[in-house]
C-alpha cells in the first residue's frame, strides 16, 4: 500500500507532468539540432586539409604561389567568407593564399579547457604558419580577425610583412550587445541553450542579422548564395561565436598600449555607414598606429569586403609594396619598448 509520504498532490502531479514534457521537448530539439549540425557539415564538406597545432585540430586552405597572404574571418563566419567575398580568388594570381578556419569556427576543432583570446588564438595561427613553411607574411582580418591580426603583430619577435585590418573593434566602447552573447558563453547553461532554442532562434534571426551588418549597402548576391546559416548555427559554432563576443572587449584593451609600437605597413578599412563597430574605431586606430593608412568607404557597412572586394585587395597589394625593403634591411614588425 502507498504510504502517505508518497502520495503526490493534483498540483504535484500537475508540475511533474509539465516538467516531463519540457524535458522531452528540449531533448527532441536537441536531436533536431544535432541532425541538422551533421547535415550542414555533409553539404559543406571541408575545401582543404587538416593539420594539428598544439593538440588542435585546424583547418586550412592553401593555395596559390607568390607573397604569402593570410586571411583571417570573423565571428559567425567561416574561412570560406573571405573566398565568398572574391578576396581570395583575386588574390591567388599573384599571392600564396592561406585561410585557416579559427578554432571553433568551420571544420576546426575549439577544446574545452583552453580560454580562446585573441592571443591565443594567434599564437595557434603562428604555430600553423610555421608548421605551412610560411614567412614574413602579410596578415588580413576581418572583424574579430582584425583583432587577432593585430594579436600576431603584438608577439614578440612577429615576423609579418604587413597587417590589413577591415571593420575591426580596437578600443573600447560600450557594447550592451556583448550582454547576449554571454548566457550561450556559459559552461552548463550555455550547453543547454546551444543545443536546444539557440539555433532555433538564430534560424528566425538570420535575415534580420545579415541586412544589418551590410547596411546601409544591400547584402550581395554572392553572400546569400555562398553562406551556410546551418554551419554558422551549429551548437559547437554558436559556443565559439558566443565566447569570442564575450571577450572581444578585453581583446581590444588588452591591445592597445601595443598599437603605438608597431613598426611595419598597416592599412585600416571602414565603412562610413558601419553600424556593427563605428568607423570612429577605425580612425582612433590610425591616430595611435605611426605611419597607417586609413580607408573609409562611404555608402558601406561592416561587411566592406563583400561590398568592396576590391578595395580591400589593393589595400593588400600596398602594404605588399611598402614591404619591399631591401634584404640587409629586415623590418622589425614590432618595435622595441620605448625608454622611460
Amino acid at each position: 500500500m502507498e504510504g502517505p509520504a508518497l502520495r503526490l498532490t493534483r498540483s504535484q502531479r500537475r508540475r511533474l507532468a509539465g516538467a516531463s514534457l519540457a524535458a522531452a521537448a528540449l531533448g527532441a530539439l536537441a536531436l533536431v539540432n544535432h541532425v541538422a549540425a551533421r547535415r550542414a557539415e555533409r553539404r559543406n564538406p571541408p575545401a582543404g586539409r587538416f593539420i594539428t597545432v598544439q593538440g588542435v585540430r585546424l583547418h586550412v586552405m592553401d593555395c596559390g604561389e607568390g607573397p604569402p597572404v593570410l586571411l583571417i574571418h570573423g565571428n559567425v563566419m567561416t574561412g570560406t567568407d573571405w573566398d565568398i567575398a572574391g578576396v581570395a580568388p583575386a588574390l591567388l594570381p599573384h599571392h600564396r593564399v592561406i585561410i585557416i578556419d579559427r578554432p571553433g569556427f568551420g571544420h576546426s576543432e575549439r577544446p574545452r579547457g583552453r580560454l580562446w583570446t585573441a592571443a591565443q588564438q594567434a599564437e595557434l595561427l603562428h604555430g600553423a604558419l610555421r608548421q605551412l613553411g610560411v614567412e614574413r607574411p602579410i596578415v588580413a582580418g576581418h572583424s574579430w580577425g582584425a583583432i587577432v591580426a593585430l594579436a600576431m603583430a603584438a608577439r614578440p619577435g612577429a615576423d609579418l610583412a604587413g597587417l590589413v585590418l577591415v571593420s575591426g573593434y580596437y578600443v573600447w566602447t560600450l557594447r550592451p550587445d556583448v550582454l547576449l552573447v554571454v548566457p550561450p558563453a556559459l559552461p552548463g547553461l550555455g550547453d543547454l541553450l546551444r543545443y536546444t532554442v539557440s539555433p532555433m532562434l538564430g534560424r528566425l534571426l538570420m535575415p534580420l542579422l545579415n541586412r544589418a551588418i551590410f547596411a546601409p549597402a544591400p547584402v550581395t548576391r554572392r553572400f546569400r548564395q555562398g553562406f551556410s546559416a546551418e554551419m554558422a548555427l551549429r551548437p559547437s559554432q554558436i559556443r565559439a561565436t558566443s565566447q569570442d563576443g564575450a571577450l572581444m572587449i578585453p581583446g581590444a584593451v588588452g591591445l592597445r598600449r601595443r598599437y603605438p609600437e608597431l613598426a611595419l605597413p598597416v592599412a585600416i578599412l571602414a565603412g562610413e555607414g558601419d553600424r556593427v563597430v563605428f568607423a570612429r574605431s577605425a580612425r582612433r586606430l590610425h591616430a595611435m598606429v605611426p605611419g597607417s593608412t586609413l580607408h573609409i568607404l562611404p555608402g558601406l557597412g561592416h561587411m566592406l569586403h563583400h561590398s568592396a572586394p576590391e578595395a580591400v585587395v589593393s589595400a593588400i597589394e600596398g602594404v605588399a609594396a611598402a614591404a619591399q625593403i631591401p634584404a640587409d634591411q629586415p623590418a622589425s614588425m614590432v618595435a622595441q619598448p620605448r625608454a622611460a
